[in-house]
């Protein structure tokens, strides 16, 4: 990231405020990646569930070809978002970088609250699973290399995830998983307005819910990453999942402290020429041999 984006960043402080994530859609659209058309097809709004929002775009999809396959799910406090982002280059910045590596992006919607409380986005995201290890083959992916990638409550969703399919038995059925800024304790939390739209208000309930347990004995390659301007929120769910990962294996879990980003950029920034300091992270992840 360049000295000047990393001031203009810093300037916005760290309150995942309204004005914040404006001003961050703001200053990060003109340098977002654009998806090449050369680099292989679209495929938009294919259903992989029932529900309106039970769709997925696929980029980089070609007839032939056996490539990983990088699940993005979005961000917006579980309540908001959509696959198209503010209605600019976002999240095809993700489908772009995904193309340019050597890779497939899915980029799915899923269920919201209060409408679809907990665990409707831990389900939507196995859908999604589902529908791509079955189908994902005839557009030139890999269903034996599917990685989940999250920010937020999307990587919170991704958690849940994993440690359901941890739960269950299914551990193989995904590659690996990526968690930027996610909540694995909704307990520890407090009181939020879109927390208690998910979760609810019942201690007890959010205690039953957090992934970090499953998270602890996965099996599941994970990485987890965390901002430099991330709310205090984050950094403390952060801090939660070290202390147990370390008592539990005696080493930290796979996570990286990414300067200079606040809680929106590192998504945002991804396939962004010479301001894009994640995505090197998420390759050597996803396309290294585990």
């Amino acid at each position: 990231m360049t000295p000047y984006l990393q001031h203009q960043i810093a300037a916005l402080g760290s309150e995942l405020s309204p004005q914040l994530i404006e001003a961050t859609y703001r200053l990060l659209t003109p340098l977002a990646a654009r998806p090449d058309p050369a680099c292989g097809q679209i495929c938009a709004d294919l259903p992989y569930g029932t529900h309106p929002r039970h769709k997925l775009d696929l980029y980089g999809t070609q007839s032939s070809g056996s490539r990983p396959v990088v699940v993005y799910i979005h961000g917006g406090g579980f309540v908001a978002g959509d696959k198209h982002g503010n209605g600019g280059p976002f999240f095809a910045n993700i489908g772009a970088w995904a193309v340019a590596n050597g890779m497939i992006a899915a980029i799915p919607n899923y269920r919201l609250a209060p409408e679809y409380p907990y665990p409707a986005g831990r389900d939507d995201v196995l859908a999604v699973v589902r529908w791509l290890c079955a189908n994902v083959a005839q557009f030139g992916g890999n269903p034996n290399a599917i990685f989940l990638v999250g920010q937020s409550a999307g990587a919170t969703h991704v958690a849940d995830a994993v440690a359901e399919l941890t739960r269950i038995g299914q551990s193989a059925t995904i590659a690996g998983a990526v968690m930027l800024s996610g909540i694995y304790n909704p307990a520890a939390c407090g009181r939020h307005p879109s927390l208690d739209a998910y979760y609810g208000t019942d201690l007890a309930a959010r205690r039953a819910a957090a992934s970090l347990p499953g998270l602890l004995d996965t099996p599941i390659p994970c990485l987890f990453a965390l901002a430099e301007f991330d709310p205090p929120m984050f950094q403390e769910q952060a801090v939660e999942l070290v202390a147990e990962y370390t008592a539990k294996h005696g080493r930290w879990p796979n996570l990286h402290r990414l300067p200079h980003h606040n809680h929106l950029s590192p998504a945002l920034l991804l396939g962004a020429e010479s301001e894009d300091d994640v995505g090197s992270i998420l390759c050597e992840f996803i396309l290294s041999d585990k």
